[in-house]
């Protein structure tokens, strides 16, 4: 992996193919590791692919973060890349700091997406779930929280059918420093109501949602029918088509690109 100091922390990065920049930014928990088999998918184009602030290989400074930061590391990324715009897209975490970033640099977007993710703030009952995150974290480690927390990520009956991508994503987790999931748990949060950024926006939109998908429904990610946002729900996954059905969101996110091309 590269490396590149963002607002005061090292931020560290995939960056391989040549074509149209498209940077992709995975959940709570994960790394750049999550995006592993939709790469192969993405050869036609220069994918980015960060450890955010606080998981995988970037650092993970003490305190709580927020949405608005973790969007700014992606920004002083692309400045550092000299990427003047790209795609950006989002899985879970990733998709409230897309959001954030679309928000207030949407002068450096070709186009942007939700990928199991939502403009919606949490509820009240998702704040409290936050507080027992780190509580659980502080009590009993990252590695009981991953195991608690990864098997809900995924359809129903995936602990029969694909055993290993559960395992796979709870190596990921493992890796995750505890106080970048506490930081990250408390920036998720505080993140505002965005679906504003995505009913106003005239940039291109992919919204991708999982049709068994049991954090995110598909109606709290398909909160706009705008005529430049593309709908997509994934059939047989949950929150985690980049390991369920790798196959089916590569071609989602290569016609998405290929559209943008075409813009």
């Amino acid at each position: 992996m590269e490396k590149v100091q963002c607002n005061g922390s090292t931020i560290c990065y995939v960056d391989q193919g040549q074509g149209e920049p498209v940077i992709l930014l995975h959940g709570f928990c994960g790394s750049s590791a999550y995006w592993e088999q939709i790469l192969p998918f993405l050869q036609g184009f220069r994918v980015i692919v960060p450890d955010l602030r606080g998981h995988g290989r970037s650092d993970a400074p003490m305190g709580p973060y927020t949405i608005e930061q973790m969007a700014d590391d992606v920004l002083q990324l692309m400045d550092e890349l000299d990427i003047p715009k790209a795609a950006l897209l989002g899985h879970s975490l990733g998709g409230y700091i897309t959001l954030s970033f679309a928000q207030r640099y949407a002068s450096r977007l070709n186009g942007f997406g939700l990928i199991h993710s939502t403009g919606y703030p949490d509820s009240d009952e998702a704040k409290e779930k936050r507080v027992k995150a780190v509580s659980t974290i502080q009590g009993e480690g990252i590695t009981a929280f991953v195991d608690g927390l990864v098997p809900g990520l995924f359809a129903p009956g995936t602990e029969d059918t694909k055993p290993e991508c559960i395992q796979r994503a709870k190596e990921i987790g493992y890796l995750t420093p505890p106080q970048g999931a506490i930081g990250a748990a408390l920036a998720m949060r505080e993140r505002p109501d965005r679906r504003d950024v995505l009913s106003a926006s005239i940039l291109p939109i992919l919204l991708v949602a999982g049709e068994k998908d049991g954090l995110i429904p598909a109606e709290r990610t398909f909160t706009t029918e705008n005529d430049n946002v593309t709908r997509i729900v994934i059939e047989g996954a949950g929150h985690m088509s980049m390991m369920e059905t790798p196959e089916k969101l590569g071609e989602v996110i290569t016609s998405f690109m290929e559209q943008l091309e075409h813009e």
